[in-house]
């Protein structure tokens, strides 16, 4: 269930109340550390009074171990253990019997590493701060007839903002008065600024670029596609993969056994008169120290925030780590056809007279004919006749016919029909010589319209929605990395036939209803595996619920959508795809890649400790080096990925 999200202000407080203020404290605690041994070793070299001497080594280990102390003991509240415990422990050890400075050093690499774990994995992180800057701090609206300047988050829905060029809209609204470019960008990815004017929709966020609106709001900061999106990045980083999981069990489990194990190591030598007690107690907390499993369990967080990072950079939005590895193993992708694979929108193709008449005179009687009609199609003959500059012709009447088409009649009062041909042929037959064509259009996956004037057939119109000029590239790309591509939809079977013809997928599947596509879906994970299905309406929650893994596409479709997927692709954008299943591959070959190397670290040091006594400094040195490179490892991969994908696409294109 998702949390409610914050406006930015509120985020801003919390912040600066809270993590800020570790944040600050963190690096200076280290540099405080790192002072203290130093002032240390100094006073020894000086032959400074001994309380003087301990009194260094004592902040030293204050500072160092302050935080690791602090998360130890509320793990240990929680009944549970972790390698904090292990680094305070060792440190504790070192200085019992005499070596202060070698337990600082620990504490202070420890520390350290700590905080440069931190700052590299916040960079990763500002995914999310980048966005709270898209939400301006106050805006201007009309109420009670003035224009009063409040903050964002007291907007009420219903209240007319007023948008100067220039200045970002900060809740989602429809445009009451005005005309603009508005840069859409941090909302849709659409690279070119759109036009808008009244009536058309605004999202929180984006920037008014040209003339002043007036917008009226449609909901509160807190309710926007920003907070939407916010919010999916928040709890994306929060979210754990199955591997991640396992390994903070793990943790647990490894770290009482390392305490046992150790306890059993400080005893048993010295009872068996194999070694000194002093000499196996210091080999002890060397072996505490670099058997802690530090790297191997950062290994997994890092690489996946950095993916979800580097996602959300570049137009997708994952919900968690979880759905980062899932991706990696689909084996299919099941797309919805309409406004997924098509734009939608339904346009005209083709105008084809039956009698004397040309194109520009059908086009203009049917236009005429659907002025007045909500319908889409009747909407995409009449945009297509304003296009071509053809004026429709008058009308006195008008009737529409459910399911059928329309009636009109003519201001000459001749009646005109416009609708399908089975409806028309109750009126007149459909010429022979026209039949050919009609069906010819049909097995193109169109949508055919016929055009009767009284009783005389005058034309034929075909429509169809458009294939998204990036459709057929992305799905051959997916079957080259050898994925099936599995188109599902309620249309037709021949315009489904006709779109999976053109774009190439595997499998069509058609007439579907929601619960349809759902056995689909059901049917394809029992035959081939993992599933991806894309989809962006209501109709597509079940199936995206269904698949392994759900990807609505763009951040400002259905709500229903949105809340039931796993990642968000923010605008329509089916590129996005092939890098989303890229990212997640690398995010999961490189958390492989990290695992192995800090397991061989520790094999490494573990084998250095037992036989050649390696010294503590060395350890540490060994276990911190290893867990910042497993970091560094996850960020440098990751982060640059998305540039190499798109040179690649470039290239290919």
């Amino acid at each position: 269930m998702m949390t409610s999200v914050s406006t930015a202000s509120e985020q801003t407080a919390q912040a600066q109340a809270g993590w800020l203020t570790e944040d600050w404290l963190k690096p200076r605690l280290v540099v405080i550390t790192l002072l203290a041994i130093l002032a240390s070793l100094a006073a020894e070299r000086l032959e400074a009074p001994e309380g003087l001497i301990l009194v260094f080594n004592v902040i030293s280990y204050a500072a160092g171990g302050y935080f690791g102390l602090r998360s130890a003991i509320a793990h240990l509240a929680e009944g549970k253990l972790d390698v904090d415990l292990l680094m305070i422990l060792a440190a504790v050890g070192a200085a019992i019997i005499g070596d202060w400075h070698e337990g600082a050093i620990l504490l202070f690499l420890f520390s350290l590493s700590n905080v440069l774990q931190e700052y590299a994995i916040g960079r990763s992180r500002q995914a999310i701060k980048s966005l709270l800057k898209l939400y301006p701090s106050d805006a201007k609206i009309k109420r009670d007839g003035e224009i009063i300047t409040v903050k964002v988050e007291a907007i009420r829905a219903g209240d007319i903002i007023l948008i100067e060029p220039g200045e970002r809209i900060p809740v989602d609204g429809i445009i009451r008065a005005g005309r603009s470019a508005v840069d859409q960008a941090p909302i849709t990815g659409e690279s070119i600024p759109v036009d808008k004017s009244v009536g058309d929709k605004v999202f929180a966020g984006t920037l008014n670029q040209q003339g002043a609106l007036d917008v009226e709001a449609a909901a509160e900061a807190k309710d926007t596609v920003l907070s939407r999106i916010i919010r999916m990045v928040e709890e994306a980083q929060d979210s754990k993969a199955p591997t991640e999981r396992f390994l903070e069990k793990f943790e647990e489990r490894y770290a009482a056994l390392i305490l046992i194990s150790v306890g059993l190591f400080i005893v048993i030598p010295p009872l068996l008169n194999l070694t000194d007690f002093t000499s196996n107690f210091y080999r002890a907390m060397v072996l505490m120290t670099v058997a802690s499993p530090c790297a191997l369990v950062i290994s997994t967080p890092a690489s996946f925030i950095s993916a979800i990072a580097a996602a959300a950079r570049n137009g997708v939005l994952f919900k968690g780590g979880a759905y980062i590895e899932g991706l990696a193993l689909v084996k299919a992708v099941g797309f919805d056809k309409t406004g997924t694979l098509t734009a939608g929108k339904p346009s005209l193709t083709d105008v084809i007279p039956c009698t004397e008449v040309d194109e520009s005179t059908v086009l203009a009687i049917a236009a005429a004919a659907e002025s007045r009609s909500e319908h889409p199609l009747a909407k995409a003959v009449v945009k297509a006749a304003e296009e071509r500059g053809i004026a429709p012709a008058q009308i006195t009447d008008f009737e529409a016919l459910m399911g059928r088409g329309v009636r009109v009649t003519m201001a000459n009062g001749q009646t005109v029909h416009v609708g399908s041909p089975v409806y028309l042929h109750e009126i007149a037959p459909l010429p022979e010589r026209m039949q050919a064509q009609r069906a010819e259009l049909e097995e193109q996956g169109k949508t055919v319209m016929g055009v009767v004037r009284d009783t005389e057939w005058i034309g034929l119109i075909a429509l169809a929605d458009q294939l998204r000029p990036t459709a057929k590239a992305i799905v051959s790309g997916l079957k080259a990395q050898g994925v099936k591509v599995v188109m599902l939809t309620g249309d037709n079977p021949r315009a489904a036939a006709w779109i999976g013809a053109q774009v190439g997928v595997d499998q069509v599947h058609s007439e579907l209803m929601p619960e349809e596509k759902v056995a689909v879906i059901t049917q394809i994970q029992r035959e081939i595996g993992a599933v991806a299905m894309v989809g962006d309406g209501v109709n597509d929650a079940p199936a995206l619920a269904t698949a392994d893994i759900g990807i609505a596409m763009g951040a400002a479709g259905s709500d229903v959508a949105l809340e039931t997927a796993d990642l968000v692709l923010m605008g329509d954008r089916l590129e996005s795809i092939p890098l989303a299943i890229s990212i997640s591959k690398k995010a999961r070959r490189v958390v492989w890649q990290n695992i192995t190397f800090a397991i061989g670290v520790i094999i490494v040091l573990i084998a250095s400790t037992l036989f050649i006594s390696l010294p503590l400094p060395l350890g540490v040195l060994g276990h911190e080096g290893s867990t910042v490179i497993v970091v560094m490892n996850a960020l440098l991969q990751l982060l640059i990925l998305p540039e190499i994908v798109r040179q690649r696409q470039r290239r290919a294109a």
